[in-house]
């Protein structure tokens, strides 16, 4: 007899721990987030998303766009915080030839 009135306090108290946390929960009220301005924006960031955005739209033709190449390579130089760099003179060079993929059978070996 003496173990049924234990858990019947056990399980009161219980009920009455949970009844006053979630009243002290009700009462309080939230704390709005802080609005935090963007940091850094600028004409020139505007201009490179604008133009990621439209080298995306162009799908598959942007891989061979001068144009989309260099903002994807700015995107990285800013990403891995890179000095910029001057660019690059190719008069007078070859492009790089095609490789082949490894696994290829292109090379005939064995």
């Amino acid at each position: 007899m003496e173990g049924k009135r234990l858990a019947q306090a056990g399980a009161a108290a219980f009920v009455g721990l949970a009844v006053a946390m979630t009243l002290v929960q009700l009462r309080e009220q939230p704390v709005p987030a802080p609005v935090l301005p963007l940091a850094g924006r600028n004409a020139e960031a505007d201009t490179l998303a604008m133009q990621l955005r439209a080298c995306s739209a162009m799908g598959e033709q942007a891989l061979s766009s001068p144009v989309c190449r260099a903002a994807w390579a700015e995107k990285r130089r800013r990403f891995f915080g890179a000095p910029p760099s001057p660019a690059p003179d190719h008069r007078g060079t070859e492009p790089m030839p095609e490789l082949p993929l490894p696994g290829s059978t292109a090379g005939g070996s064995d």
